[in-house]
């Protein structure tokens, strides 16, 4: 499933419970997370690379020590359903209390 979701669309999508956290901002959704330590930050990363890679859909990231910032969008498109369940796989892998 693809194709652009609304403004309405997104922000009802992000108020679900599975996607605390996520924002819409500048036509991506987006979520910062802060781990203990640099190293729990770096092995996020990669298990956040092994659903994007199964999903074929890779997300922004940036790190800085112990956060992650993910953004993810369809480039063509905004933010599309793929983006959402990108979303819901990497909170599946955030492993936060």
């Amino acid at each position: 499933m693809s194709g652009s979701l609304t403004e309405e669309e997104v922000r009802d999508a992000l108020d679900a419970p599975d996607l605390h956290g996520w924002h819409n901002e500048d036509g991506k959704i987006v979520r910062h997370y802060r781990f203990p330590t640099f190293m729990e930050a770096i092995a996020f990363i990669n298990r956040l690379a092994e659903k994007a890679e199964e999903a074929n859909h890779h997300p922004h990231l940036f790190n800085h020590f112990h956060q992650v910032q993910v953004a993810l969008h369809t480039l063509s498109e905004g933010v599309t359903h793929k983006d959402l369940a990108l979303a819901r796989e990497i909170e599946s892998v955030a492993l936060l209390d």
